[in-house]
């Protein structure tokens, strides 16, 4: 499966960008998507500069490699995309519950690449948002821990909340261990593998919720919907099977999302007097890596600097699923509590909450 060959600076980006898709393969591997990683393998070889979507791979204009920007993951999801819509009849010969050969795959994702090339091209506009909702078992016991801490009901601010999924996390049900907690009625159940103790059987009451993304999606809206379900990888049905309950539980909720800059938005939230007798929670999942360093440094200072002001009656709680480094396979759920500011290490999980170590 040869590919094109470039020299110079130009033949680097390139060598940067496909062994971005080659990593991007293994991290599918390591969370249970082979199929993915098979795709992500073979674009590797198969894009080049005879399409529109291969030529504005290969000469990305940001992250040299394109990890940053989640290059693969725009790829595979507009594959996905256009098999579950129906567009590239290829692609269907070729997706589970088919088991292809690697040169029938390969095949056919040159095929769509020709026949569908502006639509796949497009696909590459916007980053990744399934807004993984197994995460909401993690940050749901998180917000366990908060409540049995403080005794007070909470008011949720999400950044980086895509569509909002992970806002809603008290009208889910879940098994930890040998707790069973959350909505009696939910649509959703989420059971990871436990290890440990159970976190603290406290109830979470959310008076209210919010949250921001640079572009958040709408569960109403079949084209947010149909965009969410692409990203999804196409060999975990039950990733679907939890992202389509959630969806109809968030539609029934309705938590408010705005488009903008988190660390501005954050700073006009915490600028408004606390309740008194409410708690304040920061909360985000997978979502801090992405941000620029500089939005980073400046949610970082907002939350001490607010942290500073917090009292026993407006406590403030910046609670955070995320990566240590971005090579790890592993996220710690942290919480910084204020107003002492006393920052715990409560668990450790996959990035897909598959399994998870409380401490």
């Amino acid at each position: 499966m040869p590919h094109t060959k470039a020299s110079g600076s130009q033949g680097d980006c390139e060598a940067e960008i496909r062994i971005a898709f080659l990593k991007q393969a293994e991290w599918c591997e390591i969370l249970g998507s082979p199929f993915t990683a098979r795709v992500c393998t073979v674009a590797s070889e198969v894009l080049d500069h005879s399409t529109e979507t291969g030529r504005r791979i290969l000469t990305w204009a940001g992250n040299s490699g394109g990890s940053d920007d989640a290059l693969a993951l725009r790829f595979a999801g507009g594959l996905h995309g256009l098999k579950r819509d129906g567009t590239s009849a290829a692609l269907a010969k070729v997706y589970p519950p088919h088991d292809p050969s690697d040169e029938e795959l390969y095949q056919a994702i040159r095929q769509t690449l020709c026949d569908c090339d502006e639509a796949l091209c497009a696909c590459l506009d916007l980053p990744p948002q399934t807004n993984e909702v197994a995460r909401s078992a993690i940050l749901m016991a998180g917000l366990m821990a908060v409540s049995a801490d403080k005794g007070l009901p909470i008011r949720l601010y999400e950044l980086g909340a895509s569509a909002g999924l992970n806002l809603v996390p008290e009208l889910y049900g879940y098994q930890f261990g040998a707790l069973k907690t959350g909505a009696p009625d939910a649509r959703l159940i989420l059971k990871p593998e436990w290890n440990g103790p159970p976190p603290p059987d406290a109830t979470v009451s959310v008076v209210a919720r919010r949250g921001v993304d640079l572009n958040p999606l709408d569960v109403t809206n079949v084209d947010d919907r149909a965009r969410m379900m692409a990203y999804v990888w196409a060999d975990q049905p039950e990733r679907m099977r939890r992202i389509e309950a959630a969806v109809e539980t968030t539609r029934s909720a309705r938590p408010e999302l705005e488009n903008g800059d988190a660390a501005e938005w954050l700073a006009q939230q915490l600028a408004q007097h606390p309740d008194d007798g409410v708690c304040r929670v920061v909360m985000h999942s997978i979502a801090f890596q992405y941000f620029p360093a500089g939005i980073q440094e400046k949610i970082t200072n907002l939350m001490v600097e607010t942290g500073a002001n917090a009292s026993s009656r407006t406590p403030l709680a910046w609670l955070r699923f995320e990566l240590d480094d971005a090579s790890s396979s592993e996220a710690s759920l942290r919480v910084t509590l204020w107003p002492d500011g006393t920052e715990r290490l409560l668990a450790c999980a996959d990035p897909h909450v598959r399994k998870v170590r409380w401490f």
